[in-house]
């Protein structure tokens, strides 16, 4: 049996897929066995009418304890 645990973070990055890989990136520099993503929140910043960064707050599912799958 496994145990999960949920982390709520948020960042940003040029395009909303660019924001997600970079939650997962930074996130796992110490956390090990992330296995989904769950999209909470989108938001854009937006300078002199351009969208000039995209934001996302993601929910990171990670293993800590028991089998791997």
């Amino acid at each position: 049996m496994s145990i999960a645990k949920v982390i709520e973070v948020m960042a940003e990055g040029g395009s909303i897929e660019k924001a997600i890989e970079n939650a997962v990136k930074e996130a796992g520099r110490t956390v090990k066995n992330i296995r989904s993503v769950y999209i909470n929140d989108t938001q854009a910043l937006v300078r002199d009418g351009e969208v000039t960064k995209y934001r996302v707050n993601v929910k990171l599912t990670f293993v800590v304890g028991g089998d791997d799958d």
